[in-house]
């Protein structure tokens, strides 16, 4: 079982699902020659030929455009939007569009569009590069949200996401790939559903629910806290829409509190709209307030210093979990 870094279990993953599906194509700025900025899409020109990778204008307009009509007409793109924050360039495409077109044609019209993005902050590239947007993509309805923490879990859900009929957006964070994150991932063919959330780690004490790279936070956290006689359970979503709450309140129903983990500005944030959730369908099981570990209501400040600071770390739940019990 071969130990892949995040970008090359993704390209794995798009390199199987293009040899096994022949409609599915890439559609982005600088996908031939570089493969993009961060290699993902590397060799798959040389596969697959013009016809499949295509390289696009700078328009994040023009390529969330085309992948619409290509996917209405039976194609199953992966439109490369490069960094979140550039969805809103494409707002009208995402919101009016992309995630409408099935439910306004009664299910006639399908539109599997895979759109890819970097996210989160920690790579100094400030606040219009940085943002993970979970909340806001979680009000586009009939939209599906993946952020996987792990190269094991980005392959199998990458994998599941170019097999879905509905729209999906998988987020990748960036500095996952700049930390060099590693995992075992198998050789033959897996997938992950969509939906379904992993246990990073079992604890009794107190659930910890954290998205994407806040799972390697909340990991440093455990081991500080063991030491003080604390144990955490790690709940890891992968998915954000559907979310698993199953697996969450069956967690609570063991420990009775709650934390969740969410690099991104507190208000109107998923971990807002979890806590909420919680609130609503798991209040007797709570023993304690429902605690939230976020980013500032700041946008993501360009110093290195301040940046770091800006983000939610091992300390910041240290703290949260210690204030909790």
């Amino acid at each position: 079982m071969p130990e892949l870094n995040l970008i090359q279990s993704i390209n794995q993953a798009i390199d199987e699902e293009m040899r096994r599906d022949p409609s599915i194509l890439v559609l982005g700025e600088d996908v031939r020659a570089l493969g993009a900025p961060l290699g993902e899409f590397k060799g798959l020109f040389e596969k697959y030929g013009a016809d499949r990778v295509i390289d696009t204008p700078i328009s994040e307009t023009a390529i969330m455009g085309a992948a619409i009509g290509s996917a209405a007409t039976g194609m199953r793109p992966i439109a490369n939007i490069m960094y979140a924050n550039f969805l809103g360039v494409c707002g009208d495409e995402l919101i009016n569009q992309l995630t409408n077109m099935r439910y306004m044609s009664g299910g006639q019209i399908k539109v599997p569009v895979t759109i890819m993005c970097y996210s989160g902050a920690g790579t100094r590239h400030a606040a219009q590069h940085s943002r993970n947007l979970y909340g806001w993509l979680m009000n586009v309805t009939g939209l599906k949200i993946i952020a996987p923490s792990t190269p094991y879990d980005a392959k199998g859900l990458l994998k599941s996401a170019l097999r879905e009929d509905d729209p999906t957006v998988f987020l990748y964070h960036a500095t996952l790939v700049k930390r060099g994150i590693k995992s075992d991932v198998p050789v033959e063919e897996y997938i992950i559903p969509v939906g379904k959330a992993d246990i990073k780690r079992e604890g009794k004490d107190v659930t910890v629910v954290a998205i994407g790279l806040m799972v390697h936070e909340a990991l440093e956290a455990a081991e500080i806290l063991e030491k003080k006689g604390i144990d955490i359970e790690i709940i890891d979503p992968r998915t954000v829409i559907p979310l698993d709450k199953e697996m969450i309140i069956g967690s609570i129903k063991k420990t009775g509190r709650l934390i969740i983990m969410d690099e991104e500005p507190k208000t109107g944030s998923a971990a807002a709209e979890i806590a909420a959730i919680i609130a609503d369908e798991a209040f007797d099981y709570m023993d304690a307030p429902i605690k939230r570990v976020c980013a500032p209501d700041t946008p993501v400040p360009y110093s290195p210093v301040l940046e770091d600071f800006w983000i939610p770390d091992e300390n910041s739940l240290v703290t949260a979990v210690s204030e909790l019990v």
